[in-house]
């Protein structure tokens, strides 16, 4: 019996079937399969980003970065989506809400309005919830909040020292800590963040 390539139920966002058909690698059939082709992109993108000085508040860049990480994966990487998922803001609100979510956290880095952990968390939080792409916003979010951190001068999070893509207990910690986020609670973030 195999594994489905993307399981209904994980908190993964679902692929319509036109994303699903933007797969690259034809050999492809099981999540195992997908999961590893993934995470070889992304640690070839964590080198790139890490190699140099990155301006990570622009819009160009989140973009750079999104296909760095699954540009090998998928045809989409590093595009805004076109389609409603279940969650997020709607499709045609992304470039208007990411470049507000930019402006914002420019302002507070530039007027010290929070430390720079409370920024990164504000920054990742809002980056998932307007999940800008057909799917590795969370991947990719942390990316870019420890991206930000380092341009900062403070160290990257710990994410609860476990692979949140896989289901877990620490993923479902994860997702609840996001969720109180929505509700402006950050505290099971801030705490998560650096356990």
């Amino acid at each position: 019996m195999s594994e489905p390539l993307l399981p209904e139920g994980d908190g993964q966002t679902p692929l319509s079937q036109e994303e699903l058909e933007d797969l690259i690698p034809s050999h492809i059939i099981l999540r195992s399969e997908l999961n590893e082709a993934e995470q070889a992109n992304i640690v070839a993108a964590q080198n790139w980003a890490l190699s140099r000085n990155n301006e990570v508040l622009s819009t160009k860049y989140l973009n750079d970065l999104h296909k760095r990480m699954f540009g090998r994966v998928w045809n989409w990487a590093g595009k805004f989506r076109r389609t409603g998922k279940n969650i997020g803001v709607e499709a045609y609100k992304v470039p208007t809400e990411l470049k507000e979510l930019i402006d914002n956290a420019a302002y507070w880095i530039e007027h010290n309005t929070y430390q720079p952990d409370e920024i990164a968390v504000r920054f990742h939080h809002q980056l998932v919830f307007i999940h800008p792409y057909p799917n590795g916003n969370g991947r990719h979010s942390r990316l870019a909040a420890d991206l930000l951190l380092r341009s900062m001068g403070s160290s990257p999070f710990t994410w609860g020292r476990e692979n949140l893509t896989d289901p877990s207990k620490t993923r479902t910690q994860y997702i609840e800590a996001l969720q109180a986020a929505d509700r402006h609670d950050y505290e099971k973030l801030f705490i998560f963040v650096r356990t």
